[in-house]
């Protein structure tokens, strides 16, 4: 039997069907474990829901990257504690080369895609990570220093769509210290990645300075808060900006799109822009890379032609924008660039 919890235990029963209650309707649960104090929380805590009453299927999932040579016996240690839990275990590799720079962006992507391959293998609707509140503040911080917009701000989102597989941070509002004390108190062993020490890494950097913003107020509860302001607020303009595009009168038509121009003149700037976004995105565009001043910089002169009554062309993020003299604007498949021109 689980020793007796406080009642705003995050990982007592109740608080452990708090945390995973998104959970419950899922056909399968894949929860990729690291072996690090946080993730092996979350999968003592995932063992413990799923004993309680019948549950969805949990697989626990470990992705060696082939960048450290401790990676192969981290994953065998995780696959030995899941087998004492009674939880399936598989270590997903990275094969092939790996690049050269952007190895942590290129390690994440690699690290989904493996994840999300192997949650259809198993017949699972949902991932789960063990991202805390002390990795959302990083997060906001980290992303503050690069000038996101509003978007970037809101941090990681609780759920979120990743290609079909509904990716889960049922420990988001938890903070590291509440995992690691838990840890300690329960004997759960866990490993150390070196890496979490390597000041190459932005995160890391970001990591040592928490504690002096923490002193001046900027606490991890805090920045997590304002995470979550930031994505309410950023969720209703988005609503907003639908709902402007729809009443614009658009045609859609074999990856094009058109619509009124004037909205770019009548509704406020931020509004505008995301009506800019919504419309690459909704002819097909990838906006992965876009840069959010580029974004600006078009949503502008948008502006600026459609007020004038003049015709402007442009291409961003793969796509060729027109604005006719008449307002009208469409978004399309930038045309193949000719030799020479």
């Amino acid at each position: 039997m689980a020793p007796s919890s406080p009642p705003d235990d995050p990982l007592s029963d109740e608080g452990l069907e708090r945390l995973f209650s998104s959970l419950n309707q899922a056909s399968g649960i894949v929860a990729a474990v690291s072996g690090g104090p946080d993730s092996m929380a979350l999968m003592h805590g995932l063992a413990r829901w799923s004993s309680i009453e019948r549950r969805p299927p949990v697989h626990v999932a470990t992705v060696d990257h082939g960048l450290r040579p401790e990676a192969a016996e981290e994953a065998a240690f995780v696959a030995r504690e899941a087998a004492s839990l009674g939880l399936p275990h598989r270590t997903l590799v990275w094969t092939g080369n790996k690049p050269a720079t952007g190895i942590q962006e290129a390690a994440r992507e690699a690290r989904y895609g493996l994840l999300v391959e192997h949650a259809r293998e198993a017949g699972a609707s949902h991932l789960v990570t063990a991202h805390t509140l002390d990795d959302q503040a990083e997060t906001v911080m980290i992303r503050l220093s690069r000038g996101s917009g509003l978007a970037g701000l809101a941090g990681m989102r609780r759920e979120t769509d990743r290609r079909g597989i509904r990716h889960v941070r049922p420990l988001l509002g938890v903070p590291k210290s509440c995992l690691l004390d838990r840890c300690r108190e329960q004997g759960w062993r866990s490993v150390t990645d070196p890496s979490n020490a390597d000041e190459r890494y932005a995160r890391v950097r970001w990591r040592r300075l928490m504690p002096l913003l923490a002193a001046e107020g900027l606490t991890a509860e805090r920045l997590a808060r304002l995470a979550e302001r930031i994505a309410q607020a950023d969720e209703a303009l988005d609503l907003k900006a639908r709902e402007a595009l729809e009443r614009s009168e658009p045609h859609r038509e074999a990856g094009t799109l058109s619509f009124q121009g004037q909205i770019f003149t009548e509704e406020p700037f931020d509004i505008a822009l995301r009506v800019l976004e919504l419309a690459l995105a909704q002819a097909g565009m990838d906006l992965e890379n876009s840069r959010l001043h580029r974004l600006e910089v078009c949503t502008e002169r948008l502006r600026q032609a459609a007020g004038a009554g003049e015709a402007l062309s442009l291409t961003i993020a793969g796509a060729h924008l027109r604005l006719t003299s008449s307002g009208r604007v469409s978004v399309g498949p930038e045309p193949p660039r000719q030799r020479g021109r």
